[in-house]
């Protein structure tokens, strides 16, 4: 379904199939048709282009409605492309692009840079954000009378709440909800997580949830109250109904549950943790674990009327529709931080003592079958990669009320609640120990640490990294960062290996550098400014990045081989020689006419040939006899060899033909490396040269006074680790308190001085009495 489809485009229709998207207010008497390019020859991206400008924030440009329609954001015209795109076709390897475009136009003038654009779920709005300001832009607007310009309402998105000029609050990102077109979370840096509901209220969230990671007095680290990410979770279980915070300090807490009014979920879904709160829930021996069932299970009921008796029935529903409900007695509790449960291995193994350098900067929900893998970004260079050992289940604080916003008809428009983080009082298990006796007592689900990949990148102050997930395999990550793009495929994930019977040795993942964008530029013009994954329903995908410089780069994945590993296990005998042999040669002709004909068996009642003449009766009949025995097997024979070598001539001279051209390819690939094997010398030559310079001013330098100082204790190690963990982060809650400091002290002045005219005043009037 596609609501940005306008009726300017069923118009024109060409032979062929092609259509026009020029409005039919302005289409020339010609009618020209429209012309598909390949997407990185698209006129719209040309490297004569003005540079973007850089940014602290990470950027994405582009983005698709998961069909056939791309959108660009033009930073110089302020206004977004659409870019009908075929995949696939005709040839498998390329994207094809309707040139010319169609032109959207804001109604109103934005007044802020835009940094990203995000298309919603059937692609009937866009999300254009940045660092001061947040609009959304319905696809569906009318046309202008320029060509190929359409006019779309553009709605503002709230500007009180972050981007009034009494208080400095940053969105710290922003997404779209995978189960509703109209909802958008926003996490802020006042460390509060909002909804909105676009089809209600603009200004005013839907939902409000106060994250208070740390409780009231107790002594924290300032990196771990500084929210970073957010994620919303999957189609599994109360996955669907969480959502994923990440503080700066590395450290994942969960909302759960969370709902937007009136969005659409499966019923199926919502059954299967229905029906799990009563299994596993309702029957436990723990009290505790009966409690939090009741609540999760009242809970289902409100949110989702009619659940208890379409389960006793059986209904054979579809989808059920969410109805506004919220807990009058109880608040969401805020579960975490998620700590590690340790694998067979042990806790000396390598992956378990990997420590990440910086600060947290970027997260990852992504769901393969039923493991939530959670990937978190490092601005050291690292991605660690851990996985949910345990189910989510939902955790309310009892006592806690919320403030609820109800209109005349007592219907909930809005609601507001303080997340605090409970004591968990979880014991360190061991990932292969049954874990049954957590179920529904409000432990924060464990993590299993599956690795730590560094991505080598070289050690930056303000390290950008985004990920997104492979749209194609499930394993899949693509990692985004100002070298490039790299490709990150896991090859253990803990279900599987469950599921096995067995647990199996951890794999390390396999890391591919997809892209390289470090040509000895900067950063401003060497980065992406867009990263896309698109797929097909034929299994194909590709890569499409945009530079700096508006050029369009498209990369075809394979993705069919990338799980297959070439490595040999341990423990298996190898392969003999004769037995590869036998396997890697072709059949050309069988076993059967190699083997030759068959020999001939003489019957025993045959008479003696000497005492029988030629001429008589039984001379000849023994003639014909052997006549006949010589027909069937050597006549036979020779019919099936001479039939299997015509059947077999077409064959043998595609295989020679075919070693002829893996011959000449050889060929021509080392001739290539004969060329580059004279570069390849002179660049060892001037590396050979840059070490001996670097050996000489190293000598140098360790001749100077500054190495006779002391290098930096364990704590003060510790304090710089502190602070680069979250330098960039705090600034703004600095800023914050400064502003107020000194509003309050300009308030404290102007009091002064009112207080000394009115005595003033005082003594003239005793003065003037006297």
């Amino acid at each position: 379904m596609r609501f940005g489809f306008d009726e300017t485009e069923s118009e024109g229709k060409s032979q062929g199939g092609r259509q026009s998207v020029t409005p039919t207010s302005s289409i020339p008497s010609s009618k020209a048709e429209i012309q598909w390019v390949l997407l990185q020859n698209h006129p719209l991206f040309s490297s004569t282009a003005e540079t973007v400008g850089d940014s602290s924030m990470p950027r994405n440009l582009m983005t698709w409605d998961g069909a056939s329609r791309l959108y660009f954001w033009d930073s110089n015209k302020m206004c977004v492309h659409r870019i009908s795109i075929r995949l696939g076709e005709p040839d498998t390897g390329s994207i094809l692009a309707a040139s010319p475009s169609k032109v959207l136009q804001a109604d109103v003038p934005l007044s802020f840079h835009v940094d990203k654009i995000s298309a919603n779920r059937n692609g009937s709005a866009l999300l254009l954000a940045g660092s001061e300001g947040l609009c959304v832009m319905y696809l569906y607007g009318r046309s202008s009378m320029e060509e190929n310009i359409i006019i779309c309402r553009t709605v503002s998105i709230g500007s009180e709440i972050y981007f009034n000029r009494n208080n400095y609050i940053r969105t710290l990102q922003i997404s779209w909800h995978p189960y509703s077109d109209t909802h958008i979370g926003i996490l802020s840096s006042d460390s509060v997580f909002r909804i909105f509901d676009l089809s209600s209220a603009l200004e005013q969230p839907e939902q409000e949830y106060y994250l208070q990671p740390i409780e009231p007095g107790s002594s924290c680290k300032a990196a771990s109250i500084c929210p970073v990410d957010f994620s919303f979770g999957g189609d599994h279980l109360w996955d669907r109904f969480s959502v994923f915070i990440l503080f700066s300090d590395g450290s994942i807490y969960i909302l759960c549950p969370i709902v937007p009014f009136g969005s659409v979920h499966k019923w199926e879904s919502i059954l299967e943790i229905y029906n799990d709160a009563h299994t596993f829930g309702m029957k436990s021996s723990n009290l505790k674990a009966v409690n939090n069932s009741n609540l999760a299970i009242s809970w289902l009921e409100s949110t989702f009327p009619g659940l208890a008796g379409q389960a006793g029935e059986g209904g054979n529903l579809f989808s059920i529709k969410a109805q506004p409900y919220v807990l009058f007695d109880a608040s969401i509790s805020l579960q975490g931080p998620l700590r590690n449960v340790y694998h067979s291995l042990g806790e000396d193994s390598e992956v378990q003592r990997g420590v990440c350098e910086g600060r947290a900067v970027s997260f990852l929900y992504n769901l393969v079958s039923k493991d939530s893998i959670l990937v978190t970004a490092w601005s050291g260079g690292q991605l660690q990669i851990d996985a949910l050992a345990d189910e989510i289940q939902p955790v309310w604080k009892v006592g806690s009320a919320p403030r609820v916003c109800v209109d005349s008809y007592d219907h909930i428009l809005g609601v507001a609640m303080i997340c605090e983080s409970v004591p968990t009082g979880f014991s360190v298990l061991k990932f292969d120990q049954p874990q049954n006796h957590t179920a529904w007592l409000g432990h924060p689900p464990p993590l299993l640490r599956l690795a730590i990949v560094d991505l080598a990148l070289p050690m930056k102050n303000d390290l950008l990294i985004s990920m997104i997930a492979d749209p194609i395999v499930g394993e899949g990550i693509y990692c985004l960062h100002n070298e490039g793009i790299d490709s990150i495929v896991l090859h253990f994930l803990p279900f599987t290996s469950q599921a096995s019977g067995k647990v199996e040795e951890m794999k390390t993942p396999a890391v591919h550098a997809v892209l390289s964008t470090c040509s000895g530029k900067s950063s401003s013009t060497s980065s992406l400014h867009g990263l896309l994954a698109l797929s097909d329903s034929f299994g194909s995908s590709w890569i499409v990045g945009l530079t700096a410089s508006w050029e369009c780069i498209v990369l075809q994945m394979e993705t069919w081989n990338l799980l297959l590993t070439h490595t040999i296990e341990k423990g298996k005998s190898p392969v003999l020689f004769e037995e590869l042999k036998e396997i890697d040669t072709p059949t050309i002709i069988s076993k059967e006419l190699l083997a030759g004909p068959k020999a001939v068996m003489l019957p025993h009642s045959a008479p003696n040939l000497r005492s029988v003449t030629a001429d008589s009766i039984e001379g000849r009949a023994t003639l014909h006899q052997y006549f006949k025995l010589f027909h069937e097997n050597y006549m036979e024979y020779a019919h099936k060899v001479y039939f299997e070598l015509q059947h077999h001539a077409p064959h043998l001279k595609k295989i020679i033909d075919n070693q002829y051209s893996r011959l000449r390819e050889s060929q021509q690939k080392l001739l290539e490396v004969e060329k580059k094997q004279e570069k390849v010398e002179s660049r060892i030559e001037r590396a050979v040269q840059l070490h001996n310079s670097l050996e000489e001013r190293l000598h140098k330098l360790k001749s100077l006074s500054g190495l006779q100082k002391k290098p930096l204790s364990k704590a003060e190690q510790d304090f710089k680790l502190e602070l680069d963990r979250f330098t960039g982060v705090e600034l703004d809650a600095l800023r914050s308190s400064i502003e107020a400091l000194n509003a309050r002290e300009g308030i404290w002045k102007l009091g002064l001085e009112k207080y000394r005219v009115v005595m003033k005043l005082e003594r003239f009037r005793m003065s003037m009495e006297s």
